[in-house]
């Protein structure tokens, strides 16, 4: 759900309401997302060609599943904390000031906060139109759909 965009150029980001809703994933994986925060920056100011979250995630929490997008590229960049990079090539810890990125149809990717401290991070990805994020260890499938929204799957193609 975007936000009215604000008229001024600046605001501080910690100051910006946390999207109220904290995930599109249908159950089961919905549940999975708890102790994630997002807060929708580049909606803020009205941005149409990328998002920006600032996003803190609790321990134990993570970014989202698995993924990887077809047409979308991601880049984040850690603030605070301490988050462990899972990709399905392996793990990278990451501490202050690391950073990562993903190319569209690249590796899968999701971030972890496996510490006993709240972890956040910037992450920033393009809106492209006609994405669609895969995800190779769920039975899942979403499609951006005109407007922004995402539809989820099956594998197979059977609705949730």
């Amino acid at each position: 759900m975007s936000q009215q965009p604000i008229r001024a150029n600046a605001v501080r980001a910690a100051d910006v309401p946390p999207r109220t809703k904290p995930s599109n994933y249908p159950e089961p994986f919905f549940s999975r997302m708890a102790g994630r925060t997002k807060r929708p920056l580049g909606d803020l100011f009205g941005l149409t060609n990328f998002g920006v979250n600032l996003t803190t995630l609790a321990p134990g929490a993570m970014s989202a599943l698995l993924h990887r997008h077809t047409t979308q590229d991601e880049f984040v960049y850690v603030l605070e904390g301490e988050l462990v990079l899972v990709t399905d090539e392996g793990e990278t810890p990451l501490k202050p000031g690391d950073c990562a990125g993903f190319a569209k149809a690249g590796i899968a990717h999701q971030l972890v906060n496996r510490s006993d401290a709240p972890a956040t991070y910037l992450e920033i990805g393009d809106r492209t139109p006609g994405d669609s994020a895969s995800y190779p260890q769920d039975d899942l499938v979403a499609v951006l759909q005109p407007g922004g929204t995402w539809a989820f799957t099956h594998k197979d193609g059977t609705p949730y």
